[in-house]
């Protein structure tokens, strides 16, 4: 088996230059500006596609198969044309998992929280994260060695924690219950009301965003589509958080089925397992 490419500093810069080249190129100047050509559904109403998300996965996999020759590349949208390459970037040494637009319902209809995620993968496992929040010009971001940090527009850097641990009562946090069966819906929803307050940003990006940085307190999404989790699971667990599946897994791009739940520590998370559990 082949030794997994170095994947240091100097490439992370990279990467962030890339992201932040292709928000300002294919992604803003199509913000409020799409026509109803430029978008289109794709399971359903809910579940759009614009040319925004279309022209920043390709450039955004152009350029890394350039910087990284011989890499996996799983993007979102060629994901749901060609089947099988969410299993070769699972088995691959190095993988990048893209995300062009999330939060694309917000961004079609013009709300100003949308961002770009990619993640490295080693066989699988998150091991480099970036989200870009391409309004604000800036970035959260991780790898398997170093802390989670913030990076400001002007470059300042900031390092992540996230929130203190505290009573189930006390705790706020992002629950998809939109993507659950609607039996499950029923049965969870009235449980909800242990917590502070529950919601959803229908954002992954932002929702890791405002977790890594202690300002919410748990995670919960039914759905493991791997660009929207592989980064925000590591940069949330080097923020110090404990991030694993509802079944008690550690994190997998190839694990298509589950719950998946980032909570401060783990008594938090077994406290909000017990509620989320079905």
């Amino acid at each position: 088996m082949h030794s997994p490419p170095d994947l240091g500093p100097a490439q992370h810069a990279m990467i962030a230059d890339l992201v932040r080249q292709t928000a300002q190129e294919e992604i803003m100047p199509r913000f409020r500006s799409l026509r109803p050509a430029d978008i289109a559904q794709k399971s359903g109403p809910l579940d759009l596609v614009t040319k925004a998300d279309t022209a920043a996965e390709a450039m955004l996999t152009d350029g890394l198969q350039r910087l990284f020759p011989g890499a996996a590349i799983l993007g979102e949208e060629a994901a749901q044309a060609t089947p099988g390459l969410r299993e070769a970037a699972a088995k691959a040494p190095l993988a990048f998992i893209i995300d062009p637009v999330d939060g694309t319902w917000n961004f079609a209809h013009g709300l100003a929280l949308f961002g770009v995620i990619i993640a490295a993968t080693r066989f699988g496992k998150p091991i480099f994260g970036l989200i870009h929040d391409p309004v604000a010009q800036d970035d959260i971001l991780a790898c398997e060695n170093s802390p989670a940090r913030h990076i400001s527009a002007d470059g300042r850097v900031r390092q992540l924690l996230v929130a203190q641990p505290k009573p189930i009562g006390a705790m706020q946090g992002y629950v998809h219950l939109s993507l659950m069966s609607k039996a499950r819906q029923h049965d969870l929803a009235p449980r909800l009301t242990r917590f502070a307050r529950t919601d959803a940003l229908r954002c992954s990006a932002h929702e890791y965003r405002q977790a890594a940085q202690g300002h919410v307190d748990f995670v919960a999404s039914p759905q493991l589509t791997p660009w929207d989790h592989a980064a925000g699971v590591l940069i949330y667990q080097q923020a110090g958080g404990v991030a694993r599946l509802l079944d008690g897994q550690d994190y997998d791009i190839a694990t298509p089925k589950g719950t998946l739940l980032c909570a401060p520590s783990d008594r938090c998370w077994q406290a909000v397992a017990q509620v989320l559990q079905p």
